[in-house]
Protein backbone atom coordinates (compact mmCIF):
# COMPACT_ATOMS: atom_id res chain seq x y z
CA UNK A 1 0.00 0.00 0.00
CA UNK A 2 1.13 3.47 -0.81
CA UNK A 3 0.56 6.15 1.45
CA UNK A 4 0.07 9.77 0.91
CA UNK A 5 2.22 11.33 3.94
CA UNK A 6 4.22 9.89 6.50
CA UNK A 7 5.52 11.06 9.54
CA UNK A 8 8.08 8.81 10.49
CA UNK A 9 9.93 7.92 14.16
CA UNK A 10 8.70 9.96 16.43
CA UNK A 11 7.14 8.97 19.82
CA UNK A 12 3.13 8.74 19.53
CA UNK A 13 0.73 9.74 22.14
CA UNK A 14 -2.96 8.84 21.56
CA UNK A 15 -4.58 8.03 24.51
CA UNK A 16 -7.50 7.28 22.53
CA UNK A 17 -5.83 3.44 21.57
CA UNK A 18 -3.34 3.89 24.83
CA UNK A 19 -0.35 4.57 22.51
CA UNK A 20 2.64 5.74 23.61
CA UNK A 21 5.58 4.78 21.75
CA UNK A 22 8.10 5.68 18.97
CA UNK A 23 6.17 4.62 15.31
CA UNK A 24 5.36 6.06 12.03
CA UNK A 25 1.58 7.71 11.34
CA UNK A 26 0.85 7.30 7.98
CA UNK A 27 -2.27 8.82 5.98
CA UNK A 28 -3.85 8.79 2.92
CA UNK A 29 -7.24 9.84 0.99
CA UNK A 30 -7.22 12.52 4.00
CA UNK A 31 -7.14 9.69 6.54
CA UNK A 32 -5.29 8.32 9.09
CA UNK A 33 -4.09 4.81 7.11
CA UNK A 34 -1.90 3.31 9.83
CA UNK A 35 -0.07 3.74 12.99
CA UNK A 36 3.27 1.20 13.26
CA UNK A 37 6.79 0.74 12.42
CA UNK A 38 8.75 0.79 9.00
CA UNK A 39 5.48 2.94 6.84
CA UNK A 40 8.36 5.40 5.35
CA UNK A 41 9.37 2.92 2.42
CA UNK A 42 5.74 2.94 0.93
CA UNK A 43 5.40 6.54 0.84
CA UNK A 44 5.11 9.26 -1.52
CA UNK A 45 5.95 12.04 1.11
CA UNK A 46 8.05 11.23 4.40
CA UNK A 47 8.69 13.51 7.22
CA UNK A 48 10.86 12.50 9.80
CA UNK A 49 9.79 13.71 12.86
CA UNK A 50 12.25 11.90 15.50
CA UNK A 51 12.80 13.52 18.75
CA UNK A 52 9.46 14.71 17.95
CA UNK A 53 5.90 14.19 19.82
CA UNK A 54 2.88 12.74 17.40
CA UNK A 55 -0.31 13.20 19.12
CA UNK A 56 -3.94 13.13 17.13
CA UNK A 57 -4.59 16.44 16.17
CA UNK A 58 -5.13 18.84 18.76
CA UNK A 59 -8.67 20.34 20.06
CA UNK A 60 -9.78 23.84 21.35
CA UNK A 61 -12.82 23.43 23.01
CA UNK A 62 -13.37 27.19 23.25
CA UNK A 63 -12.17 29.92 21.06
CA UNK A 64 -13.84 32.65 19.27
CA UNK A 65 -12.38 32.41 15.63
CA UNK A 66 -15.30 34.90 14.12
CA UNK A 67 -12.46 37.31 12.72
CA UNK A 68 -13.58 40.33 11.30
CA UNK A 69 -17.44 39.53 12.25
CA UNK A 70 -17.33 40.23 16.18
CA UNK A 71 -14.70 42.26 17.81
CA UNK A 72 -12.83 39.33 20.02
CA UNK A 73 -12.55 36.95 16.59
CA UNK A 74 -9.08 36.00 15.59
CA UNK A 75 -7.97 33.86 12.72
CA UNK A 76 -8.50 30.68 13.11
CA UNK A 77 -5.83 29.03 10.40
CA UNK A 78 -2.98 31.58 11.93
CA UNK A 79 -3.97 30.81 15.35
CA UNK A 80 -3.94 27.21 14.72
CA UNK A 81 -0.61 27.48 12.46
CA UNK A 82 1.13 28.56 15.63
CA UNK A 83 -0.89 26.53 18.34
CA UNK A 84 -0.82 22.90 17.25
CA UNK A 85 -4.71 23.04 17.00
CA UNK A 86 -6.50 21.08 14.39
CA UNK A 87 -9.86 21.74 15.64
CA UNK A 88 -11.04 25.20 16.67
CA UNK A 89 -14.51 25.12 18.59
CA UNK A 90 -15.70 28.61 18.50
CA UNK A 91 -18.40 29.21 21.62
CA UNK A 92 -20.57 31.83 21.14
CA UNK A 93 -19.16 34.46 18.71
CA UNK A 94 -22.85 34.32 16.49
CA UNK A 95 -26.13 33.54 17.29
CA UNK A 96 -28.87 32.53 14.70
CA UNK A 97 -28.81 36.15 13.50
CA UNK A 98 -25.76 35.87 11.88
CA UNK A 99 -24.22 32.42 12.29
CA UNK A 100 -24.92 31.63 8.30
CA UNK A 101 -22.31 34.21 7.81
CA UNK A 102 -20.26 33.12 10.15
CA UNK A 103 -20.45 30.31 8.73
CA UNK A 104 -19.81 31.52 4.85
CA UNK A 105 -17.07 34.03 5.42
CA UNK A 106 -15.18 31.78 8.01
CA UNK A 107 -15.99 28.30 8.77
CA UNK A 108 -16.44 27.21 5.22
CA UNK A 109 -13.14 28.80 4.11
CA UNK A 110 -10.75 28.03 7.01
CA UNK A 111 -8.40 25.35 6.18
CA UNK A 112 -8.48 24.07 9.59
CA UNK A 113 -11.59 22.62 11.26
CA UNK A 114 -14.21 25.29 12.63
CA UNK A 115 -17.28 23.69 14.78
CA UNK A 116 -19.35 26.29 16.85
CA UNK A 117 -21.55 26.37 19.98
CA UNK A 118 -24.23 28.56 19.00
CA UNK A 119 -25.30 31.61 20.99
CA UNK A 120 -28.93 31.53 22.45
CA UNK A 121 -28.61 35.91 22.18
CA UNK A 122 -29.33 36.97 18.41
CA UNK A 123 -25.90 38.79 17.30
CA UNK A 124 -23.57 36.40 19.71
CA UNK A 125 -20.95 38.33 21.57
CA UNK A 126 -21.03 41.00 19.84
CA UNK A 127 -20.28 44.14 22.44
CA UNK A 128 -16.53 43.27 23.81
CA UNK A 129 -13.54 44.95 22.73
CA UNK A 130 -11.00 47.37 24.63
CA UNK A 131 -13.21 50.05 24.93
CA UNK A 132 -16.83 48.38 25.33
CA UNK A 133 -18.53 45.73 27.62
CA UNK A 134 -21.96 44.93 27.04
CA UNK A 135 -23.10 41.73 28.21
CA UNK A 136 -25.16 40.15 25.72
CA UNK A 137 -27.18 37.79 28.01
CA UNK A 138 -28.00 41.15 29.83
CA UNK A 139 -30.72 42.27 27.38
CA UNK A 140 -33.69 40.17 27.58
CA UNK A 141 -35.03 41.06 24.00
CA UNK A 142 -32.03 39.56 22.36
CA UNK A 143 -32.62 35.91 23.57
CA UNK A 144 -33.55 34.41 20.13
CA UNK A 145 -34.53 31.08 21.42
CA UNK A 146 -37.00 30.04 18.27
CA UNK A 147 -34.53 31.25 15.87
CA UNK A 148 -31.52 29.46 17.45
CA UNK A 149 -33.11 26.01 17.44
CA UNK A 150 -34.27 26.66 13.67
CA UNK A 151 -30.66 27.13 12.88
CA UNK A 152 -29.11 24.64 14.67
CA UNK A 153 -31.17 22.28 13.28
CA UNK A 154 -30.34 23.69 9.81
CA UNK A 155 -26.40 23.22 10.35
CA UNK A 156 -25.93 20.44 12.69
CA UNK A 157 -22.99 19.60 10.61
CA UNK A 158 -20.79 22.06 12.13
CA UNK A 159 -23.08 23.28 15.41
CA UNK A 160 -22.20 20.92 18.12
CA UNK A 161 -24.40 22.97 20.71
CA UNK A 162 -26.06 25.61 22.43
CA UNK A 163 -23.79 28.15 23.88
CA UNK A 164 -25.18 30.47 26.98
CA UNK A 165 -22.85 33.62 29.06
CA UNK A 166 -24.27 34.58 32.91
CA UNK A 167 -22.45 36.32 35.02
CA UNK A 168 -22.50 39.95 36.52
CA UNK A 169 -20.11 40.90 32.92
CA UNK A 170 -22.21 38.62 30.54
CA UNK A 171 -25.77 38.84 32.11
CA UNK A 172 -26.18 41.45 34.58
CA UNK A 173 -28.56 41.15 36.73
CA UNK A 174 -30.42 38.50 34.74
CA UNK A 175 -29.84 35.98 37.13
CA UNK A 176 -30.03 32.30 35.50
CA UNK A 177 -32.72 33.54 32.95
CA UNK A 178 -30.71 33.18 29.74
CA UNK A 179 -29.55 30.16 31.18
CA UNK A 180 -33.06 28.76 31.63
CA UNK A 181 -34.00 30.00 27.97
CA UNK A 182 -30.67 28.35 26.59
CA UNK A 183 -31.42 25.19 28.12
CA UNK A 184 -35.03 24.71 26.42
CA UNK A 185 -33.30 25.91 22.98
CA UNK A 186 -30.79 22.77 23.64
CA UNK A 187 -33.50 20.30 24.61
CA UNK A 188 -35.59 21.31 21.83
CA UNK A 189 -32.74 21.08 19.55
CA UNK A 190 -31.51 17.85 20.99
CA UNK A 191 -28.53 19.21 21.64
CA UNK A 192 -26.08 19.60 24.81
CA UNK A 193 -25.17 23.16 26.09
CA UNK A 194 -22.25 24.82 26.89
CA UNK A 195 -22.35 27.45 29.66
CA UNK A 196 -20.23 30.52 30.68
CA UNK A 197 -20.21 31.82 33.97
CA UNK A 198 -18.13 34.39 35.70
CA UNK A 199 -18.72 36.51 38.69
CA UNK A 200 -22.10 36.30 40.67
CA UNK A 201 -25.04 36.60 40.02
CA UNK A 202 -26.03 33.79 39.29
CA UNK A 203 -23.83 31.62 41.37
CA UNK A 204 -21.34 28.83 41.13
CA UNK A 205 -24.12 26.47 42.53
CA UNK A 206 -27.19 27.72 40.66
CA UNK A 207 -25.42 26.99 37.19
CA UNK A 208 -24.06 23.93 37.76
CA UNK A 209 -27.12 22.66 39.42
CA UNK A 210 -29.33 23.15 36.10
CA UNK A 211 -26.95 21.17 34.16
CA UNK A 212 -27.52 18.29 32.72
CA UNK A 213 -25.24 15.08 31.69
CA UNK A 214 -23.50 16.16 28.47
CA UNK A 215 -23.66 19.76 28.54
CA UNK A 216 -20.13 21.57 29.29
CA UNK A 217 -19.46 24.09 32.14
CA UNK A 218 -16.91 26.57 31.00
CA UNK A 219 -14.19 28.48 33.14
CA UNK A 220 -14.76 25.74 35.56
CA UNK A 221 -10.97 26.46 37.58
CA UNK A 222 -11.96 30.15 37.63
CA UNK A 223 -10.50 32.02 40.65
CA UNK A 224 -12.98 33.56 43.63
CA UNK A 225 -15.50 34.54 43.40
CA UNK A 226 -17.75 31.81 41.98
CA UNK A 227 -14.67 29.52 42.51
CA UNK A 228 -15.89 25.87 42.55
CA UNK A 229 -13.64 25.29 45.61
CA UNK A 230 -15.13 26.38 49.31
CA UNK A 231 -12.88 28.34 51.67
CA UNK A 232 -11.77 25.22 53.30
CA UNK A 233 -9.95 23.83 49.77
CA UNK A 234 -12.36 21.25 49.19
CA UNK A 235 -14.66 20.96 45.87
CA UNK A 236 -18.11 21.93 46.66
CA UNK A 237 -20.88 19.50 46.85
CA UNK A 238 -22.48 20.36 43.81
CA UNK A 239 -19.31 19.86 41.45
CA UNK A 240 -18.80 16.81 42.65
CA UNK A 241 -22.92 15.47 41.66
CA UNK A 242 -22.69 17.60 38.80
CA UNK A 243 -19.79 15.37 37.71
CA UNK A 244 -21.74 12.20 38.89
CA UNK A 245 -24.44 13.05 36.78
CA UNK A 246 -22.05 13.33 33.48
CA UNK A 247 -21.79 17.14 33.41
CA UNK A 248 -18.45 17.77 31.86
CA UNK A 249 -15.56 20.64 33.57
CA UNK A 250 -14.24 22.61 30.85
CA UNK A 251 -10.89 25.01 31.64
CA UNK A 252 -11.90 27.90 29.25
CA UNK A 253 -8.59 29.73 30.24
CA UNK A 254 -9.08 33.31 28.28
CA UNK A 255 -8.78 36.51 30.28
CA UNK A 256 -10.62 36.01 33.42
CA UNK A 257 -11.32 32.63 34.24
CA UNK A 258 -8.71 30.28 35.04
CA UNK A 259 -6.63 30.45 38.42
CA UNK A 260 -3.40 28.37 39.70
CA UNK A 261 -5.04 28.74 42.98
CA UNK A 262 -8.43 27.12 42.12
CA UNK A 263 -6.28 24.83 39.71
CA UNK A 264 -3.79 23.11 42.34
CA UNK A 265 -7.29 22.65 44.84
CA UNK A 266 -9.10 20.99 42.63
CA UNK A 267 -5.88 18.82 41.29
CA UNK A 268 -5.44 18.42 44.98
CA UNK A 269 -8.40 17.11 45.68
CA UNK A 270 -8.38 14.58 42.28
CA UNK A 271 -10.42 16.69 40.42
CA UNK A 272 -9.11 16.68 37.00
CA UNK A 273 -10.82 18.61 34.25
CA UNK A 274 -12.28 17.01 31.30
CA UNK A 275 -10.66 19.57 28.38
CA UNK A 276 -8.25 21.95 28.45
CA UNK A 277 -8.94 24.56 26.06
CA UNK A 278 -7.64 28.32 26.11
CA UNK A 279 -10.95 30.76 24.96
CA UNK A 280 -8.57 32.17 22.66
CA UNK A 281 -9.77 35.52 21.37
CA UNK A 282 -8.39 39.08 20.93
CA UNK A 283 -8.11 40.36 24.32
CA UNK A 284 -6.14 37.61 25.52
CA UNK A 285 -4.27 36.04 22.87
CA UNK A 286 -1.36 37.94 23.81
CA UNK A 287 -1.48 37.21 27.67
CA UNK A 288 -2.35 35.81 29.89
CA UNK A 289 -3.76 32.91 27.58
CA UNK A 290 -2.37 33.06 24.47
CA UNK A 291 -2.98 29.57 23.07
CA UNK A 292 -3.62 25.72 23.15
CA UNK A 293 -0.17 24.74 23.90
CA UNK A 294 0.51 27.54 26.82
CA UNK A 295 -2.53 26.21 28.47
CA UNK A 296 -1.58 22.39 28.40
CA UNK A 297 1.88 23.41 29.46
CA UNK A 298 0.12 25.03 32.77
CA UNK A 299 -1.32 22.06 33.79
CA UNK A 300 2.06 20.20 33.08
CA UNK A 301 3.79 22.22 35.18
CA UNK A 302 1.02 21.79 37.82
CA UNK A 303 1.92 18.66 37.88
CA UNK A 304 -0.55 16.52 35.66
CA UNK A 305 0.69 13.92 33.52
CA UNK A 306 1.67 14.67 29.75
CA UNK A 307 -0.37 11.88 28.50
CA UNK A 308 -3.72 13.05 30.42
CA UNK A 309 -2.74 16.76 29.71
CA UNK A 310 -2.83 15.56 25.89
CA UNK A 311 -6.09 13.08 26.76
CA UNK A 312 -7.46 16.16 27.81
CA UNK A 313 -7.06 17.96 24.56
CA UNK A 314 -7.78 15.23 22.15
CA UNK A 315 -9.48 11.91 22.92
CA UNK A 316 -11.47 13.48 25.66
CA UNK A 317 -12.60 16.64 23.63
CA UNK A 318 -13.17 14.74 20.75
CA UNK A 319 -16.25 12.92 23.17
CA UNK A 320 -17.71 16.28 24.73
CA UNK A 321 -18.39 17.25 21.24
CA UNK A 322 -19.88 14.04 20.14
CA UNK A 323 -17.51 13.48 17.42
CA UNK A 324 -15.39 10.45 18.72
CA UNK A 325 -13.60 10.03 15.03
CA UNK A 326 -12.08 13.37 16.25
CA UNK A 327 -8.62 13.26 18.88
CA UNK A 328 -7.74 9.80 17.41
CA UNK A 329 -5.09 8.40 15.48
CA UNK A 330 -7.34 5.01 14.88
CA UNK A 331 -7.14 3.90 11.16
CA UNK A 332 -10.27 6.01 9.17
CA UNK A 333 -9.77 8.88 11.67
CA UNK A 334 -9.64 12.43 10.13
CA UNK A 335 -6.45 12.64 8.89
CA UNK A 336 -5.21 15.53 11.47
CA UNK A 337 -1.80 15.02 13.76
CA UNK A 338 -0.45 17.52 15.69
CA UNK A 339 3.57 17.54 16.20
CA UNK A 340 4.80 18.65 19.71
CA UNK A 341 7.87 18.59 22.04
CA UNK A 342 8.94 19.30 25.58
CA UNK A 343 11.27 22.49 26.57
CA UNK A 344 13.15 22.00 29.74
CA UNK A 345 14.30 25.27 31.27
CA UNK A 346 12.28 28.19 33.67
CA UNK A 347 9.71 29.28 31.85
CA UNK A 348 7.28 32.07 33.53
CA UNK A 349 3.36 31.75 33.50
CA UNK A 350 0.99 34.18 34.76
CA UNK A 351 -2.73 33.53 35.34
CA UNK A 352 -6.14 36.05 35.18
CA UNK A 353 -5.54 37.35 38.75
CA UNK A 354 -1.68 37.85 37.57
CA UNK A 355 -0.13 34.88 40.21
CA UNK A 356 2.85 33.81 38.40
CA UNK A 357 4.02 30.43 38.10
CA UNK A 358 7.98 29.31 37.42
CA UNK A 359 7.66 26.04 35.30
CA UNK A 360 10.49 23.68 34.14
CA UNK A 361 8.57 22.90 30.90
CA UNK A 362 7.09 24.39 28.10
CA UNK A 363 4.55 22.07 24.99
CA UNK A 364 6.10 23.50 21.75
CA UNK A 365 3.80 22.93 18.67
CA UNK A 366 6.35 22.12 15.77
CA UNK A 367 4.05 21.43 13.22
CA UNK A 368 0.54 19.97 12.03
CA UNK A 369 -1.14 17.94 9.67
CA UNK A 370 -4.53 18.73 8.67
CA UNK A 371 -6.05 16.45 6.36
CA UNK A 372 -3.29 13.79 5.31
CA UNK A 373 -0.87 16.83 4.31
CA UNK A 374 1.63 19.37 6.23
CA UNK A 375 -0.20 22.27 6.90
CA UNK A 376 2.29 24.09 8.85
CA UNK A 377 5.95 23.55 10.27
CA UNK A 378 7.02 25.93 13.03
CA UNK A 379 9.99 28.25 11.80
CA UNK A 380 13.23 26.46 12.15
CA UNK A 381 11.89 23.09 12.23
CA UNK A 382 12.19 21.26 8.66
CA UNK A 383 11.21 17.75 9.08
CA UNK A 384 14.10 16.43 6.70
CA UNK A 385 12.78 13.40 4.75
Amino acid sequence: MSYDLVLSGGHVIDPSQNLDQVADVAFSASKVARVGPGLAKDAKEVRDVSGHIVTPGLIDLHTHVYVHGTSLGIDADEFCRTSGVTTAVDTGSAGPGNFMGFRKHVIERSAVRILAYLHVSHAGIYGFSERVMVGESEEMRLMNPIEAVEVADANRDVIVGIKVRVGKHSSGTSGTAPLDIALQVAEEAGMPLMAHIDHPPPSYEEVVERLRPGDVLTHAFRPFPNAPVTPQGTVKQVVLAARDRGVYFDIGHGKGSFSFKTARAMLANGFMPDTISSDVHILCINGPAYDQVTTMSKFLCLGVDLKEVIAQSTVNAGKVLGRTELGSLRPGSPGDASILSIKEGRFDYVDVVGEHLEGDKRIVADGTVVAGKMFHAREGVRFAA
